[in-house]
């Protein structure tokens, strides 16, 4: 370990002496000073996907909020593709100040059981700030499905062919896998560029089912185009309270659920993370930003780093289990 010899007057005259500081103990202190004074210009918030898209909206509304809390601009810089991975790995790069942030998401856990030379490790490379929401698939079919349950879903796939859309790679393709290996049934993968094309053929039954966001599915819920037969999480959704989860609807122990959160560079001060949690936390209390966040379809969880930090190091072998069992190989 490197160190820092300062000399200080003695006491004799001209006299000197010299007091020894570690490496180590002259970071914490240069930390200290910088999150003393954080933050003293403009943050930028790097989405992974396109202007207009679920997470994007919600990054605005949360950016806003924050910025008033924090005394500085916090600038939404979309950067799309790869699956999330280019903004990813961006934010992975950049300086340790607090003022390069990453909107997270599921992807983020199951992006390393997909692609074999990701530049960026998911853990290593990252200060996680904490989670901003979590949300639900929800399980839906054609009206001329004959089912009304999962339990009955289950019992026509062991007799019938069923055809399901998803974006290959995406949560919902691999809640798809992980119900049909659960509930030991077979069905055709119909693979689509995005959930807009995938509904549309869904609701002309070119395809049977599907597990959607509830926020574009809704709509054709309310009008009886599509049915729906339950969620995709560990307990029912804040925004469908009387539609059961596929556990306790037939297929016990499933779930699989998204999120969004916050993370900067590994490194980043351990002061600035919990200023940036605790901003983060606070703006998910704010009414507005909460009404928002919930009609988007999102249940808001803010959490701790700790608790965000677990959350990631669980879920990325059990995504990688789903994609194994589901025969998915990393390109």
């Amino acid at each position: 370990m490197s160190t820092l010899a300062i000399q200080t007057p003695h006491a004799s005259p001209g006299g000197y002496h010299c007091v020894r500081f570690t490496g180590f103990i002259l970071c914490i202190w240069m930390a200290s000073v910088a999150a003393q004074t954080y933050p003293s210009r403009p943050l930028r918030l790097i989405v992974g996907s396109s202007a207009g898209g679920g997470g994007d909206g919600l990054a605005r509304v949360l950016s806003h909020k924050m910025s008033s809390l924090l005394g500085q601009p916090m600038v939404v810089d979309n950067r799309p593709g790869a699956a999330g991975n280019i903004g990813t790995e961006m934010v992975a790069h950049a300086s340790a100040d607090g003022y390069t942030l990453l909107l997270a998401y599921t992807g983020h856990v199951i992006n390393p059981a997909l692609f074999k030379n990701l530049a960026f490790d998911p853990i290593r490379d990252f200060s996680l700030i904490g989670t901003i929401a979590t949300n639900q698939s929800v399980l839906v079919v054609h009206p001329n499905l004959p089912v009304q349950s999962v339990r009955e879903l289950i019992q026509w796939a062991k007799t019938h062919s069923l055809s399901i859309a998803a974006l290959p790679g995406s949560s919902q393709h691999l809640a798809g896998e992980l119900f049909k290996t659960m509930a030991g049934i077979d069905w055709l993968f119909v693979p689509y560029k995005g959930n807009g094309p995938a509904t549309n053929d869904l609701l002309s039954g070119q395809v049977n089912l599907m597990f959607n966001t509830l926020v574009l599915v809704q709509p054709f819920l309310k009008s009886a185009r599509l049915r729906a037969l339950a969620t995709t999480g560990e307990k029912r959704s804040e925004s469908t309270p009387d539609l059961p989860t596929i556990s306790e609807a037939g297929l016990k122990g499933f779930s699989c659920t998204g999120w969004y959160g916050l993370a900067a560079p590994a490194r980043t001060p351990r002061a600035i993370v919990l200023r940036l949690n605790a901003s983060m936390n606070h703006a998910l209390a704010d009414p507005e930003t909460a009404k928002y966040i919930k009609a988007s379809g999102n249940d808001i969880s803010p959490s701790t780093p700790e608790e965000f930090d677990q959350r990631v190091r669980i879920e990325i072998p059990k995504w990688a289990e789903i994609a194994k069992r589901a025969g998915i190989k990393a390109e």
